[in-house]
């Protein structure tokens, strides 16, 4: 069995060629002057740290740690940490760029960034991860700040790395600063609502594609490419409306069942650090199998680059909404779109993470906390709105999705350049 991360046989387009691809062809549209493009086309700071970490065994581990800024023309930057050992600068930098374009896509007065260490968070004990998760926050102490540039969980890190960085943080100033992270516990400053945000944002852009599409939600099959906070928040909420849930990955394998899959038993096997190898109620299959599954939706919820020129043909997804960051390659999108796939994009359907984010910085800086229902029914306000935005740009332009996402999210950024102008 291959690894579900690997993806298809052949090794993931470069994702800062991709996003500078998506870039390109929307400044070409937008007909962006020269100076525009060479702003937006490059992250405005790139921090590469290297750091030592004690383990517990009293040996030595160096680590190599990113903190990526794209631009701030419409506020802080934000943008997620992520733990894992293929993180590397091109991939960084496609993330914080594709946060800008989210940011702006959801009218949020934010920049975007990303950072990331290069570790298999698995692979150390919780003392070994709290000291390098302290460590990287205070390479990186300089460079954040809830003014500044503010953090958040992304693959591999949760609430409680979230809780080390913003003490971290803190016992640098001298005094508590909760607005410096997002995505952290309740108890010190975080939102609730939080964790479920992202996956509960892609079941609000599903539920408005089937009603744009013309497809009942209830009882459509879904397949999903990825279970962890996204993909696991999305496949039992996507049940929770009706959906029968058929097919599901993790990093191992994948499960399939044409009847559905108990996606709450599979949850509660995730939590307890098992795999979907040691579920039996459904049928091992590939990954590659899994995103060519018959299916009225997919998910995908990994890493990016998975749905590439080589296998866009394969999907029979009648939607293809896009938990994951980049999940699909520039060269995929026309053979999505002559097969009749419509292509919800990433900076329109993972949004719910930095808008709840967002919700979260707000009630740190006013020390005022809503209560869940209310950052949900947000929530749910924005992500309907972005879409509804992002559909009649469509129209307008005579667009797909992406193209239409692309044009608001740019046009935002673009806007807020010229205003501020250059300085001095």
């Amino acid at each position: 069995m291959r690894d579900v991360n690997a993806g298809p046989e052949r090794q993931p387009d470069n994702p800062y060629e991709m996003a500078l691809a998506q870039f390109d062809a929307v400044a070409d549209r937008l007909g962006l002057d020269d100076g525009l493009r060479k702003i937006l086309r490059v992250c405005k700071r790139e921090l590469i740290v290297r750091f030592p970490v004690k383990m517990d065994d009293g040996s030595i581990r160096v680590f190599t740690g990113y903190r990526v800024q794209h631009n701030e023309a419409r506020g802080p930057v934000k943008g997620g940490l992520r733990f894992n050992p293929a993180v590397n600068l091109d991939e960084v930098r496609a993330l914080a760029m594709w946060m800008t374009w989210k940011c702006a896509v959801a009218s949020l007065p934010y920049g975007g960034a990303k950072g990331g260490v290069e570790v298999d968070p698995r692979s150390l004990s919780d003392g070994e991860l709290e000291r390098l998760s302290r460590r990287y926050a205070t390479e990186i102490v300089r460079f954040i700040g809830p003014e500044q540039d503010i953090p958040a969980p992304d693959m591999g890190t949760d609430a409680r790395v979230m809780a080390w960085i913003m003490d971290t943080y803190s016992m640098h100033h001298g005094h508590s600063v909760p607005g410096v992270v997002t995505g952290k516990p309740v108890s010190i400053g975080g939102s609730s609502g939080r964790f479920e945000a992202t996956g509960r944002g892609v079941l609000f852009i599903t539920q408005e594609a089937c009603r744009h599409v013309g497809m009942s939600l209830e009882g459509a099959t879904v397949a999903v490419q990825g279970y962890g906070n996204v993909g696991g928040v999305a496949a039992r909420l996507l049940r929770q409306a009706g959906a029968r849930v058929v097919a599901v990955s993790d990093s191992r394998c994948g499960v399939y069942n044409a009847q559905g899959l108990d996606v709450d038993a599979i949850w509660d096997l995730k939590r307890r650090g098992g795999s979907l190898l040691d579920f039996a109620g459904g049928d091992r299959i590939t990954n590659a199998e899994l995103l060519a599954l018959p299916v009225d939706i997919l998910v995908p919820a990994a890493m990016e680059g998975q749905i590439h020129a080589d296998n866009a043909a394969s999907v029979r997804a009648r939607l293809l909404v896009e938990g994951a960051n980049g999940p699909v390659s520039p060269e995929a999108d026309p053979i999505l779109t002559e097969n009749g796939v419509l292509a919800v994009p990433d900076i329109l359907a993972s949004g719910g993470g930095v808008i709840v984010s967002y919700f979260e910085w707000v009630q740190d800086l006013q020390s005022f906390f809503w209560e869940e229902s209310e950052v949900n029914e947000r929530l749910h306000r924005l992500m309907v709105r972005s879409f509804q935005e992002v559909v009649a740009c469509a129209e307008r332009e005579k667009a797909h999705l992406r193209e239409a996402a692309y044009i608001l999210a740019v046009s935002r950024v673009a806007e807020a350049v010229r205003d501020r102008g250059i300085f001095p």
